[in-house]
């Protein structure tokens, strides 16, 4: 049995451990997603404007013609994650771009992120091109709100899961402190979620980004995420979690990684050398890959 860091009076870090080991073989997987290029089909514009984001994040991304190029090149991809900047109503106007979807999708398998989805048609048209959708979760109306303008809530991004379950793979995402570093509504999002049976859940950690409505903000306290990561793993102890890409980095980012392989999660991207040593630590056969996370 792991040493379990800093878990005075914390007996179900200990319990998620074995959960963890109860369900699944000695092995963690490693996503360094090198061979996953990123495009975004609205280049850095994004009509919410979002208080996390700001456009920001979709800077960094491929245009749609970067992305034609690159896809008969000789650095071609193995896959694509095709995202862009929401409209009013929080969806990712991929509809408008089944022609890039379709000669991407010729090249390598295609992960997309769509926001919200309203009806069947659009679910059904992202399920002809995707290989699996990454779908963000919002468990609080006033986060929704604050945070990226929309009148939304939960029951709302669970239709859109079901919805896009029905045509193709979907891996809920949830961004652990979204409201500004402040965990609000990520437990009714995974309780909802138990009854969906999904795959695979992926978790992010709000990270405050400069030019930003919260640049002054603060993450979330690393031991309220990790008490969040181990009931997560009671709720779920046969369901691979995995810890994305988008979390703090530095002493933060190095903490958590060593703290959420010790509590049992299955799957870290792009993890840190503490999350390395962790594994190690406990036992666990690393399982190495070079694309998006929630890809196998």
């Amino acid at each position: 049995m792991p040493v379990i860091l800093t878990a005075a009076g914390r007996p179900h870090w200990e319990l998620a451990w074995s959960i963890r080991m109860a369900n699944f073989p000695p092995v963690i997987r490693f996503a360094y997603p090198d061979q996953t290029s990123v495009v975004s089909v609205t280049g850095g514009d994004c009509a919410l404007d979002c208080a996390h984001c700001g456009g920001h994040y979709l800077r960094g991304m491929l245009a749609p013609s970067q992305a034609l190029a690159r896809a008969t090149g000789p650095d071609r991809p193995s896959s694509w994650l095709v995202s862009g900047g929401c409209d009013r109503r929080g969806q990712v106007p991929l509809a408008g771009h089944s022609d890039l979807l379709q000669q991407l999708g010729r090249t390598a398998r295609l992960i997309l992120h769509v926001g919200l989805v309203d009806g069947e048609g659009a679910a059904e048209e992202v399920g002809r091109h995707a290989t699996v959708v990454a779908l963000d979760m919002v468990g609080d109306r006033q986060t929704a709100r604050e945070v990226m303008g929309l009148d939304v809530d939960l029951d709302d991004y669970l239709q859109s899961y079901r919805r896009l379950a029905r045509h193709t793979r979907v891996i809920p995402h949830l961004c652990l402190g979204l409201h500004g570093g402040e965990l609000r509504g990520e437990r009714a999002v995974l309780e909802a979620l138990r009854g969906e049976d999904p795959e695979e859940v992926v978790f992010l950690v709000f990270s405050p980004t400069p030019g930003t409505t919260y640049q002054d903000r603060t993450p979330p306290p690393i031991v309220e995420v990790i008490d969040l990561l181990a009931w997560s793993r009671q709720q779920f102890p046969a369901t691979p979690l995995t810890l994305g890409c988008m979390r703090p980095r530095g002493a933060y980012r190095a903490q958590l990684d060593d703290m959420a392989v010790r509590i049992g999660i299955n799957g870290v991207a792009v993890p840190t050398p503490a999350a390395e040593r962790a594994a190690a630590d406990c036992g666990l056969t690393v399982v190495r890959g070079e694309e998006c996370c929630v890809l196998r």
